[in-house]
């Protein structure tokens, strides 16, 4: 029996009502946050193991980035690109230093950014290096994710993101993932860019095999094409290093950021690069309205020098180690298959017990929240400020799931 006193299951008949169809979310409706947990409007607390995709690498409401933007809300919110206002400079400074990068471009969103790194590869490609016009073409990876933009989704594999939104955005060629002689072999004279996850988040938290990254970047230097990483999912620390890239020695060319660049209060998103890359726009050619804002920029400013002091990064690794651990544990116990790198994992949990919405469903109840993907897959992506102590009970809380 449903108790008349809960205000939940009425708040999610009227999200249910209003609003269009195109998330399945869990039925459970958050009022408040704080660090690694959620309270919804009952009162009930929850584990947050999915940290907004990744966009809450430091928690909700870190009380420096909260700080950051009050104070920036007293002040000034939005001037457009028209004028240049006072954290500008700053940020762009100082995202350009911890990418080491010559040049930053604020936009807002993960697919804007995406957009941005796509138009900015083709222009490079026909400025500097010389494809006829219109012929450009980009290298992407079977079971991408990188947004859902008309263009984006002309190159997914994934049909409920595709499927009836053509006609698609021709210049682009798909190759298995972690399979670089598909890789080399499909770059000819016109290619511009290889556009990649460094390890692929809606697919499951899928790593590629080690030494494909290095020889991707082997193949774009020696062809003379773009390493375009997108890092939206897997930057800003949450694979225990400041961009995945790093794990094997990786630099791209060009950056994609967003999620945790925003700190959980603001959309962020950036792409950064050499001058010789970004370079290549003029004004007029590329812009947003919010682009930079001052609010942004003041939350971003501080989430950069946040990752610059190196502990998050530093967390993700160690209590990784501890989050990898207890998952492997539950291998052969109902789970099939454990992946993933610092405080980001997929687990494979065997279909003949349950489906990966029922195992979320599931572990709601036990109060933790996490994701599917995918049929019987799960993603988990804790903040980077949660304890051991709260990675153990997550992990105590998948176990008594998969046991019924």
């Amino acid at each position: 029996m449903v108790d008349d006193r809960l205000r939940t299951p009425g708040a999610v008949r009227d999200a249910e009502r209003f609003t269009a169809h195109n998330y399945h979310p869990l039925p459970v409706v958050i009022a408040s946050a704080e660090g690694a947990w959620l309270t919804d409007v009952d009162g009930r607390r929850y584990l947050d193991c999915l940290a907004g995709y990744s966009a809450l690498n430091f928690g909700h409401r870190h009380p420096g980035l909260i700080a950051a933007a009050h104070a920036q809300l007293d002040r000034l919110t939005l001037t457009s690109r028209a004028f240049i206002h006072d954290q500008f400079a700053d940020f762009c400074r100082e995202l350009a230093e911890l990418c080491g990068k010559d040049l930053v471009l604020p936009m807002n969103t993960g697919a804007e950014a995406v957009e941005t790194g796509i138009k900015v590869a083709r222009k490079w490609g026909y400025q500097v290096k010389g494809v006829p016009a219109g012929q450009a073409n980009i290298v992407v990876a079977e079971g991408n994710f990188h947004g859902r933009t008309t263009t984006i989704v002309s190159f997914s594999t994934d049909e409920d993101a595709r499927a009836d939104f053509g006609p698609y955005t021709p210049g682009f060629t798909v190759v298995p993932y972690g399979d670089l002689d598909a890789l080399a072999a499909a770059i000819d004279d016109n290619t511009v860019a290889v556009l990649l996850e460094p390890i692929q988040g809606e697919q499951g938290v899928v790593v590629p095999p080690e030494g494909y990254l290095p020889g991707v970047r082997r193949v774009c230097t020696e062809r003379n094409v773009l390493l375009v990483a997108d890092e939206i999912q897997s930057g800003l620390g949450r694979t225990g290093a400041t961009f995945a890239c790093e794990h094997e020695g990786v630099v791209p060319d060009m950056y994609l950021l967003g999620k945790a660049l925003g700190g959980g209060i603001v959309p962020v998103s950036a792409v950064a690069a050499n001058a010789d890359v970004l370079g290549v726009l003029k004004p007029g050619q590329h812009g947003s309205t919010f682009g930079g804002n001052p609010l942004a920029c003041a939350v971003a400013t501080e989430v950069v020098r946040l990752l610059a002091t190196g502990e998050f990064q530093r967390r993700s690794a160690e209590l990784g180690e501890r989050l990898h651990a207890g998952l492997q544990s539950l291998v052969g116990k109902g789970l099939v298959a454990v992946r993933g790198r610092g405080l980001w994992a997929g687990l494979d949990i065997d279909p003949t017990l349950m489906t990966g919405r029922q195992a979320c469903e599931r572990l709601m109840e036990r109060g933790v929240l996490a994701k599917d993907t995918h049929g019987s897959t799960l993603r988990l992506a804790p903040p980077l400020v949660i304890t051991a102590e709260e990675i153990d009970h997550a992990v105590a809380q998948l176990a008594a799931v998969l046991a019924g």
